[in-house]
């Protein structure tokens, strides 16, 4: 192990160590700042329903910006040039969209996107989407193990599956600490990290003398470009193709309303306006740091002497930081990374705990009786349970991307047109949203898994468009029978 890989070792580790130390005292000052004997279900899960614009934007961001948003744009490069970035940039464009509605979730008196399906359609709505929505989020948990292994992996070339159950310790004992008030405090030190670790890494990095600065990083980008006979465009900004783009704008502003993850992270909003100011924010945060990750990749491919020859390298950003920037960087930027993914394996485990307690324990199994010491239990055993499901994923699957946009769709493609109606359509039926669930996410799976994925669209497209027509027809036609609509959602007022 070269001093460069010792020096980014150590960083990591230490990040690591602070960032349980972090969980450990939020968790520590939630209990002492309660009323009551340690915290709530509700406290530990939702921090009380107390975020500000500032904190909601940044838990906004590092919920969403994990292994796909960074190791796996630097990746993409390879295969789509900087137009990688886009992945990203549409997550930013998707918060500033979805931030029109997000006042609603937290009017809303819910804790969970089944729960507020539930409200409208019934009980087999409910069920259907918290089952899918956990399946997914579990998805979701391997994504980010991989992208954390992968980077202990190329640091200190541990075996890939040894670094994937230290990563899984990690962040199981992390989110189990303190629940979402660790999670959240913890968040604004992977924010500071991941956005401005990141960037001032990217400055030092350009300016190596090997690179040039940016004027000798695209240079040596075309040159490489030019002589992989067109295989190669690694400059390009739009190589990924408008129906790609579109879909991934589409599938944020369908995953985002629906993605437990996110609507967790409204719903724990002081109030309505900081949901919306945050997630403005989260937004252009986002779409501005995207090209990060992406002029990283480019470094990779375009600076390191025959790399493009071993194809598409999952640790193109790894290999960019150890070998151009100094070791103390290198740590940071590793870190960042580590941050990033630690951040959104947690966001996933605490949404899934959430949806489990809310959507199933509690109605189906306590038949409504609540118990928030046995809730709190419960959560941790399901959060125990994510992690373990992730880890399984981390071992068997490696295209991290592929992974996150399977997750998104199959969570989101059906839900999100009974979500949109659930709000806003005063006569849509019970039948019509459940058909819809059901066939939104058919669709999506067999879109996925039997078409894979053809002309490069996000499976949520065509998914959430059937969805749509279908909760339209039915309804139409139960009305027409006489059958009578659900009744509109009750908000709060704020």
């Amino acid at each position: 192990m070269s001093s460069t890989q010792k020096t980014a070792l150590i960083i990591i580790i230490l990040y690591m160590v602070a960032t349980v130390a972090i969980g450990l005292v939020a968790s520590y000052l939630k209990k002492r700042k309660s009323a009551t004997q340690g915290a709530s279900n509700e406290e530990f899960l939702m921090a009380g329903k107390s975020l500000g614009p500032v904190m909601l934007a940044a838990t906004l961001f590092a919920a969403n910006t994990g292994g796909a948003s960074t190791t796996g744009i630097a990746t993409n490069v390879y295969d789509y040039g900087l137009s990688a970035a886009w992945y990203v940039i549409a997550s930013g464009i998707g918060f500033i969209l979805v931030s029109f509605i997000a006042p609603f979730f937290r009017r809303s008196a819910s804790n969970t996107v089944p729960e507020i399906i539930g409200k409208r359609y019934g009980k087999p709505s409910h069920i259907f989407t918290a089952i899918t929505s956990i399946l997914a989020l579990f998805m979701a948990t391997g994504a980010q193990i991989i992208a954390t292994a992968s980077i202990i992996n190329s640091v200190t070339s541990l075996d890939f599956k040894v670094a994937a159950v230290v990563t899984t310790v990690v962040v199981i004992l992390y989110t189990m600490v303190g629940g979402f008030a660790s999670v959240t405090a913890a968040n604004m030190m992977h924010v500071l990290f991941i956005t401005v670790g990141m960037a001032i890494a990217l400055f030092v990095m350009v300016a190596n003398p090997a690179i040039g600065g940016f004027s000798g990083l695209f240079a040596q980008a075309d040159a490489v470009s030019s002589s992989s006979g067109g295989l190669l465009d690694l400059t390009s900004m739009t190589k990924i193709g408008l129906p790609t783009i579109l879909g991934y704008i589409a599938m944020y502003c369908m995953t985002f309303p629906t993605g437990q993850e996110i609507v967790q992270t409204y719903s724990s909003a002081k109030d309505g306006k900081s949901a919306k100011l945050g997630s403005i924010l989260a937004g252009i945060v986002s779409a501005v740091y995207a090209i990060v990750p992406a002029t990283i990749g480019l470094i990779a491919y375009a600076c390191i002497d025959g790399y493009t020859q071993n194809g598409i390298s999952s640790s193109a950003l790894a290999d960019a930081t150890l070998t151009f920037a100094p070791p103390i960087i290198s740590g940071l930027v590793l870190s960042s990374i580590v941050a990033a993914t630690i951040s959104s394996a947690s966001g996933n485990m605490i949404g899934t705990a959430t949806m489990f307690s809310n959507d199933i324990y509690v109605p189906y199994i306590r038949k409504g009786e609540r118990d928030d010491q046995k809730e709190v239990i419960v959560s941790k055993v399901v959060m125990l349970a994510a992690g373990l499901f992730g880890l399984g994923v981390a071992l068997s699957n490696s295209n991290i991307i592929s992974v996150m946009m399977s997750a998104f769709a199959l969570r989101s493609a059906g839900p999100f047109a009974a979500f949109v109606c659930a709000l806003f359509w005063d006569k849509v039926t019970a039948n019509g949203g459940f058909i819809a669930i059901v066939c939104g996410t058919i669709v999506s799976a067999v879109w996925i898994f039997v078409l894979d994925n053809p002309f490069g669209l996000s499976a949520i497209v065509p998914g959430a468009i059937v969805a749509f027509i279908v909760i339209f027809l039915v309804t139409k036609i139960e009305l027409s029978k006489g059958v009578k609509p659900m009744p509109m959602i009750e908000f709060d007022d704020e």
